[in-house]
C-alpha cells in the first residue's frame, strides 16, 4: 500500500516530499503537484515529459507471471533475496527499523514480495514503467507501494531514504541509485551471464548475451557507484516443457523481436521437455565515498 511507503516517496518534477490525501486516493506534494492513485493501488509518478514507453504489455506480463509462479527461477529469488538480506544486515539497521527496499523493474513483484517475507519489518516500493505491471504489483504483498515511473529519468523516491535497491535483469540508473541510497545503503543486481538459456538461442532464433557485460555495467557506474567484492554466479538447471518456454521467451525482449505464429512453430520442433540452462551473475554496489 502506498501509505507504507509515503514518507519515502517524491514529486518527479521537483523532489519535494508527497502525501496522501482524500483518503490516499492522490498524492500531493508540497509544490503543489497532485497525483491520481489508480482504483487498483498504484499511482503514476512521471515529470513534465510524461512517460517514454509503455513497457511490457499485458501479454508479457502473464506469461513472466505464469513462468514465474512455476519456481523455474526460484534459485534467482533465493540469491538475491540472500543478498538483500546481506546488505540490510551489513548495514547495522535497528531491529524495531522498517528498511526500506527499492526494487526498479518490478514487474509483477516476484523477487520484492519474496524480499519482505523474508526480512523482518521492510517495506517495499516496485518501481515499473508497465501500467499492467503497476496492477498486479499493487497486489503483491501489503507492505509494497506499486509506482509507475522510468528508470532512466528522475526517480520518484526523496534523497538518501532507501536501504537497499534491487534491479533484476532490468534498467540501472546509477546517478539516481546513489542519490537515493542511505550512506550505508547498497545497490543489488542480477544480470544475465553469458550462456543464459543457450540451449534455446539456435532452435528459436533469440539473442545471446554478450560476453563482457558485467564488466560494462561497472565500469558505466563508476562515477556514482564501486563494487562491493566480486559479482558472483548463479547457475541452475531448469526442466521446461514447451509451454514453460513459450512463456520465457513471451516474458522476454525477445517476445517483441519474433512473430508469435513463427515462435511458436520453432517452439513445436522442440523436445517436449528441455534442459536449460540459467545463468547469472550478482554483483552488490555502494555509494563512491561511502
Amino acid at each position: 500500500m502506498l501509505s507504507h511507503v509515503i514518507d519515502l516517496l517524491a514529486d518527479p518534477i521537483d523532489l519535494s516530499p508527497l502525501h496522501g490525501e482524500d483518503d490516499f486516493s492522490r498524492l500531493v506534494s508540497e509544490s503543489g503537484h497532485s497525483y491520481d492513485v489508480a482504483r487498483q493501488g498504484y499511482v503514476t509518478l512521471a515529470g513534465g515529459a510524461g512517460l517514454r514507453y509503455g513497457g511490457d504489455d499485458t501479454q508479457m506480463i502473464n506469461d513472466r507471471e505464469t513462468f514465474l509462479g512455476r519456481g523455474h527461477y526460484a534459485p534467482f529469488v533465493e540469491a538475491v533475496t540472500e543478498a538483500v538480506g546481506e546488505v540490510i544486515d551489513e548495514a547495522g539497521i535497528p531491529d524495531d527499523a522498517e528498511p526500506a527496499i527499492c526494487e526498479v523493474g518490478a514487474g509483477t513483484g516476484y523477487y520484492l514480495s519474496h524480499m519482505l517475507d523474508s526480512i523482518d519489518g521492510s517495506r517495499g516500493i516496485g518501481l515499473d514503467v508497465s501500467i499492467p505491471s503497476a496492477k498486479k504489483l499493487a497486489k503483491c504483498h501489503p507492505r509494497v507501494g506499486a509506482v509507475v515511473a522510468d528508470a532512466w529519468a528522475t526517480l520518484p523516491i526523496r534523497d538518501n531514504c532507501i536501504d537497499a535497491i534491487a534491479v533484476v535483469f532490468a534498467p540501472r540508473n546509477a546517478s539516481e541509485f546513489a542519490r537515493v541510497l542511505k550512506p550505508g545503503g547498497q545497490v543489488v543486481v542480477l544480470t544475465a551471464d553469458t550462456g543464459h538459456l543457450d540451449e534455446l538461442r539456435e532452435p528459436l532464433g533469440i539473442i545471446g548475451v554478450e560476453k563482457g557485460k558485467v564488466q560494462r555495467m561497472i565500469d558505466q557506474a563508476r562515477d556514482h557507484l564501486v563494487p562491493v567484492g566480486p559479482s558472483e554466479p548463479v547457475q541452475f538447471k531448469m526442466q521446461l516443457d514447451q509451454g514453460s518456454i513459450a512463456t520465457q521467451i513471451g516474458m522476454s525482449p525477445s517476445a517483441r523481436h519474433i512473430h508469435p505464429d513463427v515462435l511458436a512453430e520453432r517452439i513445436a520442433t522442440l523436445p517436449t521437455t528441455m534442459e536449460v540452462t540459467a545463468r547469472a551473475m550478482i554483483t552488490r554496489f555502494k555509494k563512491v565515498g561511502a
